[in-house]
């Protein structure tokens, strides 16, 4: 039941109807009429009052400027994060930076702004882009970049990520623009990227917008889907040739040692001859020295000597069979394996029985087989 519904057991629950008086709404100019009073006789305009008036409304101003003071104070703590500078405007004027952690402004006079500078962030820039040949290229770029200078990247431009993206396209356009299809697409694009960079940084410098770029990347570049097949095989013949000359060069990496190991073992095989030949011309020299008086004394003798050591040498290194006949043509053959097997000796590498008739001398036949060097010392 409603609070103004009749019948209510007895009860006036009506807020503008109290005592039994039906007394209506309050009026809002006598209650605005007495607020005033009271609030002039805090500030002193009731000069008629009591003096126990005075000090209590002196009391409570000085209770409201103290609590609106500690108030006031507590509002001006703030905290600026570690990877953060604050920018501080005093009455709307840049007035200084603060450091990371807890600071104290004064409020309604100064403004702190949170600058980030620790955090990069990436800019892209794509489109279709004409190359110095006048083909057209569709390329994709981005620019890592971070707040270098808080002060600057606030009040130096009015939007200083908009004008990095729109000096990143202008480079991005002069370098491509000076720079042919090919080297776009396929080897150039380190070079590319290096002079955007270079190009970039020279056009942002005079507008002093605070930033400091980190990197560049050269991220895509690819020819109108209508030509795109063409120039997918040429990349692939590119490759291609990329890897046959890192094959031909692995491949000379690994023949150049063995023809240097053949070379220095042929080199010294031959160092190894010469000193060879030396030694043994410079024994034989030696050897005929010695001989000298021997010849000088008894000239036949050391010939036919000298004529017997020869031959034998000679002989000795061969299998054949002289077979001496006498008015005879006849060809004689002897089992020279048979025979030297018997002997003991090692089968030689040529056998071939032979005739001739010497001086009209009886047939003889002689096998003359190698001979040891204690068997020729001894005939000597």
């Amino acid at each position: 039941m409603a609070w103004n519904e009749p019948g209510n057991n007895g009860k006036n629950n009506d807020p503008w109807n109290q005592g039994g008086k039906n007394q209506g709404p309050p009026d809002m100019d006598e209650v605005f009429r007495n607020l005033s009073k009271k609030l002039g006789g805090i500030f002193g305009g009731n000069k008629g009052g009591s003096s126990e008036n005075n000090n209590g409304g002196s009391a409570a101003l000085v209770l409201i400027l103290v609590v609106a003071l500690i108030g006031w104070l507590f509002s001006g703590i703030y905290t600026i994060k570690e990877s953060e500078r604050g920018v501080i405007l005093r009455f709307g004027q840049y007035h200084s930076e603060v450091n990371p952690g807890i600071n104290w402004k004064p409020t309604f006079i100064d403004q702190v702004l949170p600058v980030d500078i620790s955090s990069v962030e990436t800019l892209k820039a794509d489109g279709f882009m004409l190359t110095q040949d006048q083909n057209l290229v569709r390329v994709t770029f981005e620019v890592q970049y971070r707040v270098a200078d808080p002060r600057l990247y606030k009040f130096a431009v009015v939007d200083p990520d908009s004008s990095l993206r729109q000096a990143t396209d202008a480079a991005l356009r002069f370098v491509v623009g000076h720079s042919v299809m090919d080297d776009v697409l396929t080897k150039g694009r380190e070079l590319i990227r290096q002079n955007t960079r270079v190009e970039l940084e020279a056009i942002i410098k005079p507008y002093n917008l605070g930033l400091e770029i980190v990197d560049v990347n050269f991220r895509d570049a690819r020819p109108p889907e209508e030509v795109k097949a063409a120039f997918d095989d040429a990349i692939a013949a590119q490759e291609d040739e990329q890897r046959y000359i890192q094959e031909a060069t692995a491949y000379a990496r690994a023949i150049e040692p063995e023809a240097r190991g053949r070379v220095n073992r042929v080199m010294q095989e031959s160092e190894a001859y010469k000193q060879q030949s030396q030694l043994k011309a410079q024994g034989e020299v030696a050897r005929f020295e010695k001989l000298l008086p021997e010849y000088i004394a008894s000239p036949q003798v050391t010939r036919e000597r000298l004529y017997l050591e020869t031959m034998e040498q000679v002989y000795g290194n061969t299998s054949k069979v002289l077979v001496d006949v006498k008015n005879g043509n006849n060809i004689m053959y002897l089992p020279l394996d048979k025979m030297l097997n018997q002997n003991g000796v090692s089968k030689p590498a040529v056998a071939e029985p032979r005739m001739n008739s010497v001086d009209g001398r009886s047939t003889d036949v002689r096998v003359d087989t190698p001979r040891s060097d204690s068997n020729r010392a001894g005939r000597g």
